[in-house]
């Protein structure tokens, strides 16, 4: 075993105070929130309950690790809360100034869409200056 990673293998939590792995070290039966999501699963309110650790830019990283076997299954949207999503997006895809929606989202830098920004820009140009 390299020295870095025995610095990591602390399996019963004596070094870090709960079991610690190397980057790819972890037995199976557990997995990071993101690797939970993309079996459809969520931590479901369990404690942490492993992490690894390897040492990446600017200085050690930590990934916690939950149990497989005590997650819970992720929830699904209501038909409400599906609306509700389906009219905010629709509001920033529509136009302050001229009320239009778009099939982009307005840029919050601009504050209305495209075709209204470089009008409002040229209004607002004073006279240029000519030699």
């Amino acid at each position: 075993m390299a020295r870095i990673r025995a610095t990591y293998w602390d399996p019963e939590g004596d070094t870090f105070g709960i079991p610690t792995f190397w980057w790819r070290g972890a037995p199976a039966g557990y997995a990071t929130a993101r690797q939970l999501r993309a079996k459809g699963l969520r931590p479901g309110g369990q404690p942490i309950a492993a992490q690894v650790m390897w040492r990446g830019v600017g200085g050690e990283r930590v990934a916690y690790l939950y149990k497989v076997d005590q997650a819970a299954a992720k929830r699904t949207a209501t038909a409400a809360q599906l609306t509700a999503i389906g009219k905010a997006l629709a509001a920033r895809r529509t136009c302050r100034t001229c009320g239009v929606e778009q099939p982009y989202y307005i840029p919050r830098s601009l504050g209305e869409c495209l075709d209204c920004a470089p009008a409002m820009a040229a209004g607002s140009m004073s006279t240029e200056v000519t030699r």
